[in-house]
């Protein structure tokens, strides 16, 4: 694998995780094993509810709700660690600065 060359050739760049992305995978995996254990529980509170224990309906209710609440949090977090991945740096110079000049010649 060779380096690139030419006059166009930026230098390399190395991406490190910060602790903010560190943070973030941390709470996702968090949240995905709440999820998991809610959605555990759901199953578990509507196999004693269809048995004929009334009270645990509402349980059942709570630990969806619940699990919909890890699900959804756990998807922004994804999200925002993708972004937080492939965030483009910024340009060197901005547009305005670029137009209406010449090429120089190197």
């Amino acid at each position: 694998m060779g380096v690139a060359k030419g006059k166009r050739a930026g230098a390399r760049q190395k991406r490190r995780l910060g602790p903010a992305v560190l943070l973030l995978a941390v709470g996702a995996t968090l949240t995905v094993v709440a999820w998991g254990y809610l959605v555990w529980a759901a199953v578990d509170f509507g196999t004693t509810a269809r048995s004929g224990e009334n009270s645990a309906w509402i349980y059942l209710a709570l630990a969806a709700i619940g699990a919909m609440a890890c699900l959804f949090v756990a998807l922004l977090l994804g999200a925002r660690i993708i972004q937080a991945l492939t965030a483009a740096a910024p340009p060197s110079r901005p547009a305005e600065e670029t137009l209406g000049r010449r090429r120089r010649a190197d």
